[in-house]
Formats: structure tokens, sequence, C-alpha cells
């Protein structure tokens, strides 16, 4: 005997329809549609970073798609790419407070907008020394910390802040002073460092040690602390200053084998040494409070 898949009615073998319900025997329950809420993306940044100790990053803009940069950060571009300098955010007061907040990280007060609207177009960024230059692809809410000067540009939807540094050693001594950058997703970000990068994954309660001044970046998860480097003598002594940054994980931290402030005392013949920050000058900082290479 068999019975109807739906209302149960007991039906003799080889029925093909439910006298009950009119069901057909055999054919698969049928399924409600339900209709999906549909999200846009823009298309994928077509990017490229070449070069070897002097790096520049590549852009290729399509239709609609739009970058903000540092003011001066731009090598080239092509006629097909519109640019535009502005001042961040709504109405005066938040474009004047944004301003403050972007002097305070070590940029200029204006961002760059660079966007092609009937064609694509190529756009070039490098940095101000020689160095590297990372890409961060962020997601939404997803926000990594940098050394003050280290944006170069990113995606609109990208957002620019500051971030303070939460313990007074790590102000004092740190070498990058209170402040640091804050970008945070959704979009592509792009930084810039001197020298080479180093990457480090660290796992949930390990530390790293690093010279001061050579942080260039890390994921908010990771916390920033600054300590003594060992005793007075191997401090005064040792050519490394009197401090170590400590980077506790977890998360990814990376790092620069040259700083601005090294490059300046060897260029400048000592003049770095004393207005560059903590890894050389130790108590020096103390002078400069907010970590200015100016």
């Amino acid at each position: 005997m068999a019975f109807c898949t739906n209302c149960g009615t007991q039906l003799a073998d080889g029925t093909v329809f439910c006298s009950n319900c009119g069901t057909q025997l055999g054919a698969a329950p049928a399924v409600m549609a339900t209709a999906t809420p549909e999200t846009y993306s823009g298309p994928p940044l077509d990017y490229k970073i070449e070069g070897d100790n002097l790096e520049v990053v590549r852009v290729k803009l399509k239709a609609g798609q739009e970058l903000i940069a540092e003011a001066g950060k731009m090598v080239y571009k092509t006629p097909s790419v519109e640019w535009e300098t502005k001042m961040t955010g709504e109405g005066i007061g938040a474009k004047l407070f944004g301003a403050l907040k972007r002097k305070l990280t070590g940029e200029s007060l204006f961002l760059t907008h660079f966007s092609t609207q009937g064609s694509e177009g190529e756009v070039g960024f490098a940095g101000d020394f020689p160095g590297r230059i990372q890409a961060f692809d962020l997601a939404a809410g997803q926000s990594i910390l940098v050394q003050r000067d280290g944006f170069i540009m990113a995606e609109a939807g990208v957002k620019l802040d500051i971030a303070f540094t939460k313990k007074i050693g790590a102000g004092l001594f740190g070498g990058e002073g209170f402040i640091l950058q804050k970008l945070t997703g959704p979009g592509v970000a792009f930084i810039h460092g001197g020298g080479d990068f180093v990457e480090f994954e660290l796992a949930a309660g390990e530390t790293l040690q690093v010279d001061t001044g050579c942080v260039v970046a890390f994921d908010e998860s990771v916390t920033y602390d600054v300590q003594m480097a060992g005793g007075i003598a191997t401090s005064i002594f040792g050519g490394e200053g009197l401090f170590l940054a400590t980077l506790n994980g977890p998360g990814r931290a990376i790092i620069q084998t040259m700083t601005l402030s090294k490059l300046r005392r060897e260029l400048g013949g000592g003049l770095g040494a004393k207005q560059g920050g903590g890894e050389a000058s130790g108590l020096g900082t103390l002078t400069n409070f907010f970590g200015s290479d100016d």
C-alpha cells in the first residue's frame, strides 16, 4: 500500500495522484522561493606594486572608482584620471576638526581625490624616501594602526582617523609620540615605511621587542607599550637607546629596517639625531612630545 506524502491518505499501489488532495506521488516537495537582497560591492582594485627600494604602487582605475591619497604622494597619472583636493568631513566644523586630526598624525591638511568617469585610467603613488609599500585589504570595520606619516593612499571607503597610545610610557619614549594613524575598512589601503619590512604573526600572549621607531603597523588587537632596554650601562653604551617598544599578540605586526630619523642622522652629520625619534636619543624624546620629524 502507498500513502500520500502530503496528506497521508492511504492509496492503492500504482496510484499517480492522491485521490484526496491531488498531490503527484514521487514528485519533489514544492519549495517557496525567498528573495535574497542583492548587495553590490564595486569592482576589486586593480593595482601592482613595483620597484626595489623605491617602490611605486600603480593603480588602474575603472569608471566610478575613487581613491583618496595623501597630498604630494602622486607620481604620475593619465589624462583620464581626474583629481581634486578636499577637506574630509561634512560641514565646516567637521572639516576643520578633520584637518586638525590629520595635522596631529603628521599629514597635510587636505586629501587628494582621484577618479575616472568616462574610461579607465592609471595613477601611481610612492613614498618620500627609500622604503617599501604595503597593501592592506581591510574588511568592513577592520582597523589597523600605522606610524605617523605612514599613509599613502586608499580606496574611498577607507576611513582615516587618529589613535592615541593608552600608556604614557609609549607616548613619551616610543619614538612615534602619543598619536598613531588608524585606518578602518572596507577597502584597500597602502602605507609606506623605510628600508625593508619584516612581518610577524603574534599568537595570543606572544611578545615582540622592537627598537622604538621601527614599528610600522599592527592590528588593533595588538597592544603597544615601551619598556626600558635592560640595565643603565646597556642602555647608555649599547647604541640602542634607553627603551624598546613591546608588541603583545594576538595579531599581525610589521616593522621597518630603516627609520627616517636614522636616515637623516646618517645624511645630515648628526642633525637627525638631535631632532629624530626615540631610538637613538633616549630621554631626548621628552622634547619631542608628539614625535614630530620636523
